[in-house]
C-alpha cells in the first residue's frame, strides 16, 4: 500500500512535529508542490520535547510515527524539529522503507552569506546541547565565529502568539538578545534552529537590536522533499488536516491561524 501511494499521482507526505513550528514547514511545501496530500501531526500531549530524557523523546517519537505510518500511510515524513530529527532520524530510517526529511541547524548557507563572519544559532537548549550541532559547526563553518544561544522559552512563546494568547514584546526581546554579539565583529546572521521561531518572523525582526538576515530552514526543506518524489500531478483541491496528539479542539484564534496554513482543524488523537 505505501508503495502504490508513493507512486500515486497525489502523494501524501507527513509532517510531523512537537507543536505548531512545524507549520513554516507545512506551508512551504504546499507552496512548492501543489499536488502533495498533506497531513499535519503535532505531538503536543508532550510539548515541549526538551523536558524529555534523550531515551525517552526517541521512545515516544518512534512509537507516535509507527501510528502515525499505519494509519495515514505517507509516501515521505517530514520531521520538522531540530531535537526529534538528531535523535530520532536514525531509528526511524531503520524501522521504515519510506524516506524521512529532517531538519537540521542552516549553519552552511548562513555562513555562506555571512559578509562579517559572525554567525548565531539560535535554538533550543537541547538543540544547543548536541553533538550533532557542533559536528555541523566543525564540518561547514569555516571561518564564521558561530555563536549557540539556546533558548528556554521562544518555542512556547511562538506557539502561545498562534494560539492567540497575549505575548509581551520585552520576553521576546529578551531571549533574542544573546544572539547578537557586538566583539570585533557583529552579528549579522541569525539561523532560526527551530522550527517555531519563524511564526515570530515579523516581531524578530522588530525586536532585533539591529537588522540581521533570518535564515529559516523551510524552503530548503521543501526543496528537499520536492526532490524525493515523483514529479508533480495535478493539484490537489481538498484542505489539508492537522492532528493533535492531546485530542484538545483548537480555539477559535489557533483555528483561525490553522486556516491561514490552508488547514481544517480536527482534534482526533493520533
Amino acid at each position: 500500500m505505501q508503495d502504490s501511494l508513493a507512486n500515486s499521482v497525489n502523494p501524501a507526505v507527513l509532517v510531523f512535529d512537537s507543536g505548531l513550528g512545524g507549520l513554516t514547514v507545512l506551508r512551504e511545501i504546499a507552496a512548492l508542490r501543489r499536488d502533495l496530500k498533506l497531513v499535519y501531526a503535532a505531538d503536543d500531549a508532550v510539548f515541549p520535547y526538551g523536558r524529555l530524557d534523550d531515551a525517552a523523546l526517541i521512545g515516544r517519537v518512534s512509537a507516535v510515527m509507527d501510528d502515525l505510518i499505519a494509519r495515514y500511510r505517507p509516501a515521505l515524513v517530514v520531521i520538522a524539529c531540530n531535537t526529534a530529527s538528531t535523535l530520532t532520524l536514525p531509528v526511524l530510517r531503520a524501522k521504515h522503507t519510506i524516506p524521512f526529511v529532517g531538519t537540521v541547524p542552516a549553519i552552511k548557507p548562513a555562513c555562506a552569506r555571512s559578509k562579517t563572519k559572525r554567525i548565531s544559532v539560535l535554538a533550543t537548549p537541547g538543540t544547543v546541547k548536541r553533538d550533532y550541532t557542533r559536528e555541523l559547526i566543525r564540518e561547514f563553518a569555516g571561518g564564521c565565529e558561530v555563536d549557540l544561544v539556546g533558548s528556554e522559552w521562544l518555542a512556547p512563546l511562538a506557539e502561545a502568539y498562534l494560539r492567540g494568547e497575549e505575548v509581551a514584546d520585552g520576553r521576546i526581546a529578551r531571549e533574542i538578545a544573546p544572539a547578537f554579539i557586538d566583539r570585533g565583529s557583529m552579528t549579522d546572521t541569525v539561523v532560526l534552529a527551530c522550527t517555531h521561531y519563524p511564526l515570530l518572523l515579523e516581531k524578530l525582526r522588530k525586536l532585533a537590536p539591529w537588522p540581521v538576515e533570518w535564515i529559516d530552514p523551510a524552503p530548503a526543506i521543501a526543496r528537499r522533499v520536492a526532490s524525493l518524489l515523483p514529479a508533480p500531478g495535478s493539484p490537489v483541491t481538498e484542505p489539508t488536516r492537522a492532528f493533535f496528539t492531546s485530542g484538545k479542539l483548537p480555539g477559535s484564534a489557533l483555528a483561525k491561524a490553522l486556516k491561514s496554513f490552508g488547514i481544517e482543524a480536527a482534534g482526533e488523537a493520533v
